[in-house]
C-alpha cells in the first residue's frame, strides 16, 4: 500500500510539468522584449524572430560568426557550407551579422523569452513591435534616411534602401521610445554601422524571400510562411533549400579562424561607418618584415 501511495504521489507531482502550457507574456512585457530589435529592418527582424526560437544554438553560432567575421559574400557562404554547420538554417541566416548574434548570445534569457513569445504569441509580438515603432516615429527618431525606408500607414514598415545591403540600427530603447529631453538631438538617437552585403548566395537561408505581412501577422522566411509554434516546435520543419543540420560532427576547420578584437567589437557596437579589421593590419606588418 505504501509503494502504491508513493507511486501515485510521484505521478501527481509530474502532472503539472507534463501539462505545462505555453508562456503568457502581458503586453507591457512584450513591449520590453521587442524593444531592442523593433527598429530592425523587417527582413532582419523576421530572421531574428525565427532564430530566437532556437535559442540553445545561438551561443555556438555567435562564436563561429565572431571567428569568421572577416569573411563576406561568397567567401562566407563557402565557409558556412564547408564547415557543415549543425544549426537550424534560421540561425545560420544570422552568421553575416556577428554583432546581432553577439547581442543575442550575451543575454540568453532575453533571447529565450523572445523565442518563446514568438512561438506562443506571434501576433501579440508583432503588435508589440508596431507599438514601439509608433512611439519612435512619433517622437521623431524613426525616419527614412540613407540606410532605411520607413513606410507609414496602418502599419509601419522598415525596409533597407538597397535590399542587398542591410544596415543594423543601434539605439538605446530608453531614449528612442521616450519623449526627447530638451536639447537632445533627435537625429543622433539611431545610428547605423557599415552595411552587410546580402547577395544571391544567401538566398538558400531565406534572404531575398523574407518579409513580414503586418496586417495578417504573418512572417515569411524563404518565401514560405513561418508556422513553427509552441505546439509543433519539436516537429516543424520549415522549407529551406540548404542542407539540414545532421547528426554527423562538424568537419575540421580548413580556413583561418580569427576572433574579433575588442576594438573591432566596440566599433561594431558603436555604429562605426566602416569595418575595423585589425587582423589585416597585423598581416600587413608581417608582410613588411
Amino acid at each position: 500500500m505504501r509503494l502504491i501511495r508513493t507511486f501515485s504521489c510521484a505521478v501527481l507531482a509530474a502532472i503539472p510539468i507534463l501539462a505545462q502550457g505555453p508562456p503568457l507574456f502581458p503586453p507591457q512585457q512584450l513591449d520590453s522584449l521587442v524593444a531592442r530589435v523593433a527598429l530592425y529592418p523587417d527582413s532582419l527582424l523576421a530572421q531574428v524572430l525565427a532564430a530566437a526560437t532556437f535559442s540553445d544554438q545561438i551561443p555556438d553560432a555567435a562564436r563561429w560568426s565572431d571567428q569568421h567575421h572577416y569573411l563576406t559574400g561568397d567567401a562566407l557562404v563557402r565557409d558556412i557550407e564547408e564547415d557543415q554547420l549543425p544549426w537550424d538554417p534560421s540561425v545560420q541566416a544570422l552568421l553575416p551579422f556577428p554583432s546581432v548574434l553577439s547581442m543575442m548570445a550575451s543575454d540568453l534569457n532575453w533571447t529565450r523569452d523572445l523565442g518563446d513569445a514568438f512561438l506562443s504569441q506571434g501576433p501579440d509580438v508583432m503588435d508589440a513591435v508596431q507599438r514601439e515603432r509608433r512611439m519612435a516615429r512619433d517622437f521623431g527618431y524613426l525616419r527614412s534616411n540613407g540606410q532605411i525606408v520607413v513606410r507609414d500607414g496602418p502599419y509601419i514598415e522598415i525596409a533597407p534602401v538597397n535590399p542587398a545591403v542591410i544596415y543594423v540600427p543601434y539605439y538605446d530603447p530608453l531614449i528612442v521610445f521616450a519623449r526627447p529631453r530638451p536639447g537632445f538631438v533627435v537625429s543622433r538617437g539611431i545610428t547605423f554601422s557599415f552595411g552587410i552585403g546580402i547577395g544571391p548566395a544567401f538566398r538558400p537561408w531565406g534572404w531575398g524571400g523574407n518579409r513580414i505581412v503586418w496586417g495578417s501577422h504573418a512572417v515569411f522566411v524563404n518565401n514560405a510562411e513561418w508556422h513553427r509554434n509552441w505546439v509543433n516546435r519539436g516537429s516543424y520543419v520549415h522549407p529551406y533549400t540548404i542542407r539540414r543540420p545532421g547528426p554527423a560532427p562538424r568537419i575540421e576547420e580548413r580556413h583561418p579562424v580569427r576572433e574579433r578584437s575588442e576594438r573591432e567589437r566596440a566599433a561594431d557596437r558603436n555604429g562605426a561607418r566602416r569595418r575595423v579589421e585589425e587582423h589585416r593590419q597585423d598581416e600587413r606588418r608581417e608582410e613588411r618584415r
